[in-house]
């Protein structure tokens, strides 16, 4: 609260705090400088956490690894994909999923993706054939239509690795997005539900994709032992695939593990945040935010909302400039300059496709973070915030 009584802008910037729980084990892995995951012969924190991360999410295995791309890399070479293998990838991602489709040596197919930040179905079913694996993003925790999607790769035959990165705690029907496909991958980097500053975790049930994934994350000579069951596997692929080093250390579990119990109640506080701020936004004219599908319950962290109507990049531009002047930062995610967020701007892949639907959809889409933390007052500063940018423009 400011000297007169007003509201301050809400900080969206900073990351979850981490629970003082994780303070004694960190304290305790620097006095033992135990920080190699496969120092101990049991019991390491990365190995605790990979064996608690399995049981939130009801999957048999879950390999900690330094990244949510890591974890991405690591499930297409276990998939063991031929080089120059077609994996097709919503085009509204972050570049690093693209990015880890090139290290791996295969190509990214972009599909279109609709005014509602989700697959376009007929684009999808159109550039299916021919496709080797399917990699779909979630992008900011926005499912889209898995029934369709799962139904056509399991008629065509064809993998499908979830990019859950942003979904964490969502569900599909129920069931826990990143247990849909073969492979899920989830990521710990700072500005996610659980907050590491880096990290990431490979769930599956296969347990040859589990046994070859865990040799290729780094687990060297006879460290493959110290993972539980797959034994028979893992002493088959030992030497017959390249190790590329990917693990996670002790300290980052050591962060990671008390915020597993907190998932549920964030999950809950960040969806009744994000619902709060939408209906406000939905009653400007300006301003649309796109519903959910309806076998679907976000776990959110941000919101995304479209510039309803005829808006120019100019004023596009102006209605971002506007909030921040009232101390909300909202990005277009297509007039950012450099955006990574934006296909455009991903260059490493040579020529690009033209995909109307989904450049239409970046020059007018916004996001704007909620961290769980905020209070009401705060919530609302950023919606009125927000809405008088727009009628500053539009008014």
């Amino acid at each position: 609260m400011a000297p007169d009584g007003q509201t301050l802008a809400p900080n969206v910037h900073d990351a979850e705090p981490i629970p003082e729980a994780a303070r004694a084990e960190i304290d305790r892995l620097l006095m033992s400088g135990d920080l190699f995951r496969y120092t101990a012969p049991e019991g390491a924190p990365v190995a605790l956490l990979e064996a608690e991360f399995a049981e939130l999410m009801g999957v048999r295995y879950a390999l900690a690894v330094a990244s949510c791309s890591a974890a991405l890399f690591l499930s297409l070479k276990a998939l063991d994909l031929p080089k120059g293998a077609k994996v097709l990838i919503p085009a509204f991602t972050f570049a690093a999923v693209p990015s880890s489709i090139v290290h791996a040596e295969c190509v990214p197919v972009l599909v279109e993706v609709g005014d509602n930040y989700r697959v376009d179905m007929a684009d999808f079913a159109a550039k299916l054939p021919g496709a080797d694996a399917v990699m779909i993003s979630h992008m900011r925790g926005h499912t889209s239509d898995m029934d369709a999607i799962m139904a056509l790769c399991d008629a065509a035959g064809v993998p499908v690795i979830e990019d859950a990165a942003h979904s964490l705690g969502t569900l599909w029907h129920g069931k826990k997005i990143g247990t849909l496909g073969r492979v899920g991958c989830f990521s710990f980097q700072s500005y996610k539900l659980v907050n590491a500053g880096e990290g990431g975790m490979l769930i599956t049930d296969d347990p040859e994709i589990a046994a070859r994934a865990v040799i290729m994350s780094g687990a060297y000579e006879q460290n493959w032992k110290k993972h539980p069951g797959l034994q028979n596997s893992f002493g088959h692929w030992q030497n017959k695939l390249p190790l590329y080093n990917q693990r996670l250390q002790n300290l980052s579990a050591a962060v990671i593990r008390p915020q597993l119990p907190l998932v549920a109640e964030r999950v809950e506080k960040g969806r009744a945040n994000h619902d709060h701020v939408a209906a406000r936004l939905n009653e400007c004219p300006w301003l649309s935010v796109p519903e959910p599908l309806a076998p679907e319950e976000r776990a959110p962290d941000s919101i995304q909302f479209n510039l309803a109507g005829d808006w120019t990049d100019a004023q596009a531009l102006g209605f971002q400039a506007a909030a921040k002047a009232r101390g909300v930062s909202v990005q277009v995610f297509g007039l950012s300059e450099g955006n990574a967020r934006a296909y455009w701007n991903w260059q490493f892949l040579g020529d690009l496709p033209e995909l109307p639907k989904t450049r239409a959809m970046l020059m007018r889409a916004c996001d704007v973070r909620l961290p769980v933390r905020l209070t009401r007052d705060e919530l609302d500063f950023i919606a009125e915030a927000v809405i008088a940018a727009a009628a500053d423009v539009k008014g």
